[in-house]
């Protein structure tokens, strides 16, 4: 799977929550300023060229979708994180944001927790 830009992981934000959208609906979504309509309409054919949007035309407009869910790409991107940041090592990764958000033995006990839960689920 290709990385995205910025640009193109926030165009894909929208898509994710509106399920299928115009240039248009995924504009009035971003943040001020808003970029130009033909901004948004390149990066969305950028992202259907990279396989991660299709589209459904409905004259000379097009309805966007993703096709790449994102669970998939969230998977993806902290594979990436984890492989060039910390060795490929989880448990570096989960330190690092242990110390680095100052959790304490409680907030961890919760995560343990919450991770545990979801061990259990996939068996």
């Amino acid at each position: 799977m290709k990385d995205l830009t910025k640009a193109e992981e926030q165009i894909m934000r929208q898509l994710w929550q509106l399920k299928k959208a115009f240039v248009k609906d995924i504009i009035e979504r971003l943040p001020e300023p808003k970029p130009a309509y033909n901004t948004v309409s390149t990066i969305v054919r950028i992202l259907e060229k990279k396989g991660f949007v299709g589209h459904e035309a409905f004259g000379k407009s097009h309805q966007y979708y993703a096709l790449v869910p994102e669970d998939s790409y969230k998977k993806h991107s902290l594979k990436h994180l984890m492989q060039n940041y910390f060795g490929g090592s989880f448990k570096q990764m989960a330190s690092f944001f242990a110390k680095e958000e100052n959790l304490s033995l409680d907030e961890m006990e919760e995560v343990l927790s919450h991770v545990k839960d979801d061990l259990n689920k996939k068996k």
